[in-house]
């Protein structure tokens, strides 16, 4: 059966993490069957983390603050996790059904496919987005 996405309920989702005005920071989009739904979405970033285990494969949209002396700023990040007990054709499904999510989550400055909880890290993840911002003037102070 073809993979299908909910997308009223995971753009609403997406929103609130891009919303300024919220103190979300992240939103989950899981399998329900052949359906895309959303997982969660919330201010702490370790509950998305615990969500990603070795038998889960599911999406995620963080807002991450990076910036440096100069300004700070939100970056967004697409999140692709595959756990170790997936199987190979849910792994090669995961690759065609995230077009699904694109539609929706459309704005990021970086995404990563992560099977290994050591790339979840928050820090891994800000230094990965400020190679990818730009101008960075805090190596002008290292």
């Amino acid at each position: 059966m073809a993979t299908r996405i909910d997308k009223e309920a995971c753009r609403e989702a997406y929103n609130l993490v891009r919303d300024d005005n919220t103190e979300i920071n992240w939103a989950g989009f899981k399998y329900e069957g052949s359906m895309i739904v959303p997982a969660g979405h919330g201010t702490d970033y370790e509950e998305f983390k615990s969500l990603c285990t070795d038998d889960s494969r599911l999406f995620g949209f963080v807002r991450i603050t990076t910036g440096d002396a100069m300004s700070k700023r939100a970056k967004f990040t697409l999140i692709t996790w595959i756990g170790e007990n997936i199987s190979g054709l849910q792994r090669a499904k995961i690759s065609t059904d995230k077009t699904l999510v694109k539609d929706i989550v459309q704005n990021f400055a970086k995404e990563f496919m992560i099977s290994d909880a050591r790339e979840l890290e928050e820090d891994y993840l800000r230094t990965e987005l400020k190679k990818a911002g730009g101008a960075n003037y805090d190596a002008q102070a290292e």
